[in-house]
């Protein structure tokens, strides 16, 4: 499998409604987003990439309430860090959010994972 694959099947037993990047328009809440932002390129002396991939990855719950999108996305930390696909270290505490146009609350969490090349 993919690393994207084993992402969205760990997310996914939190929350049934994952989407890459945003949700299709009109979906219902709650649901979570993800999206890779960068990583550290992991290259030897010799110019040989290494047999893992760090994904610097950004995942959005939004939700109904700012409770349920914060419980969330502690769940979703939970069961990225305890995932055996890959090796995932939250990168900070997640970021509270309004959506003005919505009205949907977001929480906001950035993940350092290592996974297979």
């Amino acid at each position: 499998m993919t690393f994207e694959v084993d992402l969205y099947a760990v997310i996914k037993t939190v929350t049934p409604k994952v989407y890459p990047d945003v949700a299709p328009e009109g979906t219902t809440a709650p649901y979570a987003t993800w999206q890779g932002i960068g990583g550290k390129s992991i290259r030897f002396l010799n110019n040989q990439a290494g047999d893992k991939r760090n994904t610097l990855m950004q995942v959005s719950v939004w939700s109904l309430t700012r409770l349920e999108a914060l419980n969330l996305i502690r769940q979703i930390e939970d069961a990225l860090c305890a995932a055996s696909q890959f090796v995932c270290t939250p990168e900070g505490e997640p970021l509270s959010m309004k959506e003005p146009d919505t009205g949907l609350y977001g929480s906001v969490q950035r993940f350092s994972i290592y996974s297979n090349r």
